[in-house]
């Protein structure tokens, strides 16, 4: 078994509804973006409490655990700024949890945005923002 094999976790299927299907093809064109920059998709939909990690990828040799904002409009703020202090706390003990379920493997690790805009139904533009925010203040992984 590799070193990498041990991140990858079944992705479960969800058939989301209506109010979902804006975040359902949101995720799919993220994917489709970090598989074209090259990285390896290990993960989706992570979830462990009330937490959840949208895609787990790797990226050479650091697991990128990626947040994935999709919005119809940016008429207001760029939707990474919906990435604040509390959805980085919990991005960062979900992201934690995961590596402690894996038995804490000596990794790099990061944490991206994939902002996904939208013009109508069809994707208007994909933004890839590595290393987006740091581990959350108090959190530690050794």
């Amino acid at each position: 078994m590799s070193l990498w094999s041990q991140f990858r976790k079944p992705v479960k299927p969800v058939e989301p509804g209506a109010h979902l299907r804006l975040g359902r093809n949101g995720e799919d064109a993220a994917r489709s973006e970090l598989e074209r920059l090259g990285m390896k998709i290990l993960c989706a939909n992570y979830r462990h409490g009330r937490g959840e990690i949208d895609l787990i990828a790797r990226d050479g040799e650091v697991l990128a655990f990626v947040e994935v904002k999709s919005r119809s409009s940016e008429s207001w703020v760029r939707p990474a700024q919906a990435v604040g202090r509390p959805k980085q706390r919990k991005l960062s003990d979900t992201a934690l949890a995961y590596l402690n379920e894996l038995g804490r493997p000596q990794v790099a690790f990061r944490f991206d945005i994939v902002e996904v805009l939208f013009a109508g139904a069809e994707v208007r533009e994909v933004r890839h923002i590595p290393n987006a925010f740091p581990l959350a203040e108090g959190r530690m992984y050794r």
